[in-house]
């Protein structure tokens, strides 16, 4: 099997549980084409420090934060009328400790449990068809077009009476579109995309949040070798997502970049490695943290 095959990077670990400061995920190579019927399972923890607020309507001043996340996750590659595409599924289990001022008295508090689990599926449109492992063998990329659409159910952990959650106790819908093109030993990548948010009628005990759309733009770089080892530096950006609490328009629109640097080691023909480093910087609102986060990836399939 051709040894892109082993590049292929299913998910970046996400640090946040829920919400939308998760908006400038980073994710090299999700437009990357794979046989149809290969199968990923992963593995990952990533450790997040600083401002990390999931519900940015809260408000909370000299907020800091030390959140550990675990997380699981299963891929595989499918055929959608003829075209590559993926299905893939992540449960997230997170803990952390919050420090903050909360109307003018310093508190402090702590949270464990399941976050929101997510399903998605991807399909690229155009330069990538739905191939067998012997027709990959003969498979070049030269410009791919993709789409997906993420859904994220309310399933995680929610305490209508706190503050802070690790659930988000609301639908999330994520669509993203992206384009990837070769260029000798370099990826280059570029995606657009928005996430929007159904009503919480649950909010800080039985008020109503709702949230406006939150839009992002990412860049990736990837440096890949024959090997199968390869480099991102990943820039992400995303604006909106402004809250409504009992339909008064609240200060909390986001404004933050994202950046990253990812890297894949293969173990194995089967076993891959990944490193992510990554920073939030806030212009309005939003996460400002680090990040660092270690996966295991193994691949299996016709």
């Amino acid at each position: 099997m051709d040894s892109s095959a082993r590049w292929f990077a299913i998910l970046v670990l996400w640090v946040l549980a829920s919400g939308p400061g998760q908006a400038q995920e980073l994710e090299p190579r999700a437009l990357t084409n794979v046989p149809v019927g290969t199968n990923f399972l992963l593995v990952g923890y990533a450790y997040a420090n600083g401002n990390i607020l999931l519900d940015p309507a809260v408000d909370i001043e000299d907020l800091n934060a030390d959140l550990h996340t675990f997380v699981g996750a299963y891929v595989r590659s499918v055929s959608v009328f003829g075209l590559s595409g993926k299905v893939d599924a992540l449960v997230p289990f997170a803990t952390g400790d919050w420090t903050g001022v909360v109307a003018e008295v310093d508190s402090s508090t702590s949270r464990t449990g399941i976050g929101d689990p997510r399903v998605r599926l991807s399909v690229n449109f155009a330069g990538a068809p739905a191939l067998t492992a012997a027709e990959f063998a003969d498979f070049q990329q030269e410009v791919v077009f993709g789409a997906a659409l993420q859904i994220i159910p309310p399933l995680g952990h929610y305490e209508k009476d706190k503050f802070l959650n690790l659930g988000s106790n609301r639908w999330t819908f994520r669509a993203q579109v992206g384009a990837s093109k070769i260029a000798g030993p370099w990826i280059m990548e570029a995606y657009a995309g928005g996430w929007f948010f159904t009503e919480n009628t649950e909010f800080l005990g039985d008020l109503s949040r709702k949230q406006k759309p939150l839009w992002t733009a990412k860049v990736h770089m990837i440096r890949a070798t024959r090997q199968g080892r390869w480099l991102a530096l990943d820039v992400g950006y995303g604006i909106g997502g402004r809250a409504v609490v009992e339909g008064r328009e609240t200060d909390t629109r986001i404004s933050a970049f994202r950046f990253g640097l990812t890297a894949a080691v293969p173990v194995s023909p089967r076993q891959t490695l990944r490193l992510v480093v990554a920073s939030g910087a806030r212009i309005e609102k939003g996460p400002d943290f680090d990040v660092l986060g270690i996966s295991y990836q193994y691949r299996w399939g016709k």
